[in-house]
């Protein structure tokens, strides 16, 4: 990352990343102008959380489809009833954490956490980063785990960036903070989940999406595991390229899930859903 001043609002200036903000934005500002959202956003909103949910919750290892999703109630169950049920608890908790990001990040990842464990690890690993020689549970991100120290500094680095503020774009921050929360895996467990919350509050909370209607969770699963994990690596590489990749792959995700509500709006103005 750069070492200018404001190394986010630098990392705008990568080539073709430009170009993708604009387009993100010209994407989003089509779905909010769509005539459903004038008298019926809240339930955009709704099924946008559902959705985003089930799209997180797939590139975590339980692909339900959406129906099933909808359907079922035991989310406390071991295995994938256990991932839909914290990624449905994210992204209902994520809207609740604004006020409290904006001055304390670290805080609000450690609620995160919280939320999305459950209860499926009682013990005090749980809400907090992990210390030396602590496991971690993350078996689809395979890059190499830094060490707790390391984990320490960079957070701290990140959290100091977000309070601080920047000139950079929303998609831009919400990429650097899903990236290098999957980089670094700072909990013990659900930290895929816990860094697609993170960007979902990031867009929400800079006003690039502020009623949460475009979900990138969806996005970044219907691009594919694969095409997310390889857009990781170039994040995790730390060059120009790598950097833009990642960055650029964010914008797709975030203008599948416009796509996804703007279609949602149809349903409803059609009076299907």
């Amino acid at each position: 990352m750069s070492t200018t001043a404001d190394p986010l609002a630098a990392l705008g200036s990568l080539p073709g990343v430009a170009d993708s903000v604009d387009s993100v934005r010209k994407a989003v500002d089509r779905v909010y102008g769509h005539r459903v959202m004038r008298r019926r956003s809240n339930e955009v909103t709704a099924e946008a959380a559902l959705r985003g949910a089930r799209g997180s919750a797939a590139l975590s290892g339980a692909d339900w489809a959406l129906e099933e999703v909808r359907r079922r109630s035991d989310f406390g169950v071991e295995g994938e009833p256990r991932t839909v049920g914290a990624a449905l608890r994210l992204t209902a908790e994520s809207g609740q954490l604004l006020s409290v990001w904006r001055q304390s990040p670290l805080r609000v990842l450690a609620r995160l956490h919280l939320v999305a464990a459950g209860g499926a690890r009682p013990d005090d690993t749980v809400g907090r980063p992990r210390l030396a020689g602590e496991p971690v549970d993350e078996p689809l991100i395979e890059l190499p785990l830094p060490g707790a120290d390391e984990v320490a500094g960079r957070l701290e680095g990140l959290a100091g960036l977000l309070i601080a503020g920047s000139e950079a774009p929303a998609l831009v921050t919400a990429a650097v903070v899903h990236g290098e929360l999957l980089a670094l895996r700072p909990f013990g467990s659900c930290n895929g989940l816990v860094a697609r919350a993170a960007e979902r509050i990031v867009l929400i909370g800079s006003g690039l999406d502020p009623k949460s209607i475009c979900p990138s969770e969806v996005g970044h699963a219907e691009l594919g595991r694969a095409a997310y994990l390889g857009a990781l690596d170039g994040y995790a590489s730390g060059t120009p390229e790598g950097m833009a990749a990642w960055i650029t792959h964010c914008a797709r995700a975030v203008e599948l899930g416009v796509r996804e509500s703007t279609a949602v709006c149809e349903a409803l103005q059609r009076g299907a859903a």
